[in-house]
């Protein structure tokens, strides 16, 4: 997807998956009809497109027609229509009469994608003549859930033919390394000589956020599969016994097996999008598509403290006060808003964007949080007090995805769709300098941990890292294995 402004449009999302799964599904063999006689199986054929093309409006909250096809015990139930399957009985089942087009209304209907393939409604109709019958763990059981434990990612090409979009980067904590978000991998790169030495593979299609925890080797990733899953992971890059690969080390980050992954704490059904570490490193903080912000004590084994509902839509961004005692969030329902952890409230709402609103942070003094959005503005509010704006800053051309503060200096560091990071003063809000040669949406930014470096990665793939006292460019490639880079800096 191409920002998440196109993510807003889920419903297209959704039939654009169905389409792409459709377009790579087996061909059956020309000339060769499917046999009407060979099993069909539930969990296999049938549950894999209802999961496509009907959940999203037949799930279980707020079901269309009160029918929730989620359980194999709510499908046989149907809704408002009565029973959806009529077992041995097709033209009697409007599971199959909608899908067919043999009644109306079509199904799913045209802003979901419209009619079904033939194959897919033959299947169906296939399934229900041989008397549709159950192949799962228990009729009961979240379809969902029973699927995405089936479900296995993909291996990650040797050359990748097209470029990853990079929507998370990270410098490693010493600073010599940078970790970026490929494809269904984690690619940990030697940014200084352009080579690649470690890829870790990982059940997520996309890493949104990363941070490591104090102890210098433990990497948090969250992200998933848009519209599919997501979760939040815990790897150890060090892991050992990796396997060797052309001069590349190769992990499988995928299970526990190979000692890469060191624990899964989350496991959503969309994906996480946002992560925030507490100063002292205590606690650990995610958001996402579900709308759920999840804080977990990490002091000792994880543990699960709170799940905070307090925005209407996707939560793009979270970050801790410097004491740990708040949390400011922001969302795609176009405000930021404050949570007192002690108290589980919510204690202040800013609605200064009137837009989507993608990154906040705030300043290390704890009083002004700074947020950005699809307004191209950054605004400094009052983050404890009355919630009041005291300055918005443009300078972006277009939407500012990224906010982050430097380490030890009064700088914010953002990056935008109009292909610059800028640097900025968090004392007035000034921009400082302006770091071009992206020719794409620039998605992720990060600082190095002593505050010499701004990485930034873009829809493109290309990662390019400067000096951030000067703005020189040190160094640029394209982060996506087997793709070349299309330039190269110019000192």
């Amino acid at each position: 997807m191409r920002s998440y402004r196109l993510c807003i449009l889920c419903p297209v999302v959704a039939a654009a998956l169905a389409l792409i799964l459709s377009l790579f599904a087996p061909a059956p063999t020309r000339g060769q009809a499917p046999d009407p006689n060979k099993p069909v199986s539930f969990m296999d054929e049938i549950a894999p497109i209802l999961k496509e093309n009907c959940f999203a409006c037949h799930g279980p909250k707020q079901p269309k027609g009160r029918f929730n096809m989620t359980t194999f015990e709510g499908l046989l139930k149907g809704g408002d229509k009565g029973e959806a399957v009529v077992p041995g009985k097709p033209e009697e089942s409007f599971l199959w009469t909608l899908t067919s087009g043999t009644e109306s209304p079509e199904m799913p209907p045209k802003e979901a994608g419209g009619m079904l393939p033939k194959e897919k409604v033959a299947l169906i109709e296939r399934w229900i003549k041989q008397g549709a019958k159950f192949d799962g763990p228990s009729p009961q059981a979240d379809l969902v859930a029973e699927l995405r434990k089936r479900w296995r990612p993909p291996t990650p090409p040797t050359a990748y033919t097209k470029p990853a979009v990079i929507t998370a980067l990270t410098f490693t904590p010493d600073g010599q390394k940078l970790v970026v978000g490929g494809h269904h991998e984690l690619l940990v790169w030697d940014y200084a000589a352009g080579k690649l030495e470690k890829r870790i593979r990982t059940r997520a299609e996309r890493a949104r956020a990363m941070v490591f925890l104090p102890d210098g080797k433990t990497l948090v990733v969250a992200g998933g599969r848009p519209g599919q899953e997501g979760d939040v992971r815990l790897y150890n890059l060090d892991a050992p016994h990796p396997k060797n690969e052309g001069g590349v080390l190769v992990y499988d980050g995928v299970t526990a097996q190979g000692g890469v992954l060191v624990r899964e704490l989350l496991q959503a059904d969309d994906e996480v999008l946002c992560l925030a570490l507490s100063k002292d490193g205590k606690k650990l903080a995610a958001g996402g598509c579900d709308r759920i912000v999840r804080v977990w004590s990490l002091d000792g084994s994880p543990k699960l403290e709170q799940a905070i509902e307090n925005h209407a839509d996707w939560v793009l961004g979270v970050a801790f006060s410097p004491d740990g005692t708040k949390l400011l969030t922001c969302s795609r329902d176009k405000t930021c808003k404050v949570w007192d952890l002690a108290a589980k409230e919510s204690v202040l709402t800013f609605p200064g964007h009137q837009n989507t609103v993608y990154d906040v942070t705030i300043r290390p003094d704890g009083k002004i949080a700074v947020s950005c959005g699809e307004d191209n503005q950054l605004r400094f509010w009052n983050a404890f007090s009355d919630g009041k704006q005291i300055r918005s800053t443009g300078g972006h051309a277009k939407a500012v995805f990224k906010v982050v503060h430097h380490p030890t200096k009064p700088l914010l560091v953002t990056c935008s769709a109009d292909g610059t990071v800028r640097v900025w003063n968090a004392d007035n809000g000034q921009n400082v300098r302006t770091l071009s040669g992206h020719t794409d949406w620039v998605y992720a930014v990060a600082v190095s941990p002593d505050g010499k470096l701004v990485a930034s990665g873009a829809y493109n793939g290309e990662v390019r890292v400067w000096t951030l006292d000067d703005g020189k460019p040190v160094t640029v490639f394209n982060a996506s294995p087997g793709i070349p880079t299309a330039a190269k800096p110019t000192q």
